[in-house]
């Protein structure tokens, strides 16, 4: 007798030591399932948090689900979305050959996240009232910033966007770590430009301690600069267009066009800097620190299998040097 297959989602996290944080990704999932109410939603954390990734596939295949769709609640293909979490999901479905794991993208550069981030910096206009036209202010995009290259381009893609689309003066951008540059110095930078205004924009999907420095810093550098207004606006969290493009990335997983642009891949292709990083084979160091944080520790060993659909990656944790450890502007995390 033929047997239904049943199909759950898995939504995939990095985790935080920032209880707020967890709760907007909780809160997030919880509102995927009030949209989704056809599927058994759950989620995971690769580090710092729990539930860790693996606890919430246990849960869905406890329900019966022989077929997951996991998403990763990540902005772009870094190495936690190219590397880590493949890592978690290949070893489980080695484990538990019964179930299906088909892994979606990132949410990436799409217009519709475009659209998101521009209310959140509209937001931010509205709030600061008159004071400045236009042309007479500058924006500032801070991205979190990883050894990835093709994914920091990203956020300057992001700058060019907002920026041509609202008609600002100026617009940089900055990371809060691991390249550069950093926000102190890309804000000392503008603040010489001679602007009236600068937006100062986290691209973050949500709150913990980055985004708090990334303000902080911003009122280090306005403290300095008495004559210039320096506006903080809100990071995206649960935009409704964020669900939106959720839900986009889970029909490109059914459609079967979940396809990630490996065309800038440093792991597939020779990229200026970064040519010793091809081909380096994908590996995780979360599986050490599942759930360190929260006063629950996950440690396993296990080789990792690689889904069909993904190269073989490395990561940006420490496993390969970045190039440019030593640059001025940065490239250490923003310190409080």
């Amino acid at each position: 007798m033929f047997k239904l297959e049943k199909t759950a989602i898995m939504l995939c996290g990095h985790g935080s030591r920032d209880a707020r944080a967890i709760a907007e990704f909780e809160a997030l999932a919880q509102q995927m399932k009030r949209r989704l109410p056809q599927y058994d939603v759950d989620y995971g954390f690769l580090e710092f948090a729990t539930p860790i990734i693996r606890t919430g596939l246990d849960a869905l295949r406890a329900k019966g689900n022989t077929k997951i769709l996991a998403l990763p609640g990540m902005l772009f293909a870094a190495g936690h979305a190219k590397n880590d979490i493949p890592s978690v999901l290949n070893r489980y479905q080695a484990e538990h050959p019964e179930v299906t794991i088909s892994y979606g993208r990132d949410l990436g550069i799409d217009l519709k996240m475009l659209r998101a981030a521009g209310d959140r910096v509209q937001q931010a206009l509205d709030a600061a009232g008159a004071g400045a036209a236009r042309h007479e202010t500058a924006l500032v995009v801070v991205g979190r910033g990883t050894s990835d290259p093709d994914a920091n381009s990203n956020i300057s893609k992001v700058t060019r966007m907002l920026w041509e689309g609202f008609g600002f003066g100026w617009a940089e951008t900055a990371y809060s770590g691991v390249t550069f540059p950093l926000v102190a110095p890309a804000l000392q930078h503008v603040a010489r430009l001679g602007y009236r205004r600068v937006i100062v924009f986290p691209y973050f999907l949500f709150t913990g301690i980055l985004v708090e420095r990334i303000y902080d810093h911003t009122d280090q550098v306005a403290a300095q600069h008495p004559g210039i207004d320096f506006v903080k606006a809100g990071y995206l969290n649960d935009h409704p267009l964020v669900l939106e493009v959720l839900e986009d990335r889970l029909q490109e997983i059914l459609a079967g066009s979940n396809n990630m642009n490996c065309q800038m891949c440093k792991y597939r292709a020779q990229m200026l800097g970064f040519e010793d990083e091809v081909g380096l084979a994908q590996a995780s160091h979360h599986h050490h620190v599942e759930g360190i944080g929260t006063g629950h520790h996950h440690h396993e060993h296990g080789r990792d299998h690689h889904h069909d659909h993904h190269h073989g990656h490395g990561h940006d944790h420490g496993h390969h040097p970045y190039p440019h450890a030593d640059h001025p502007l940065g490239p250490k995390t923003l310190a409080g």
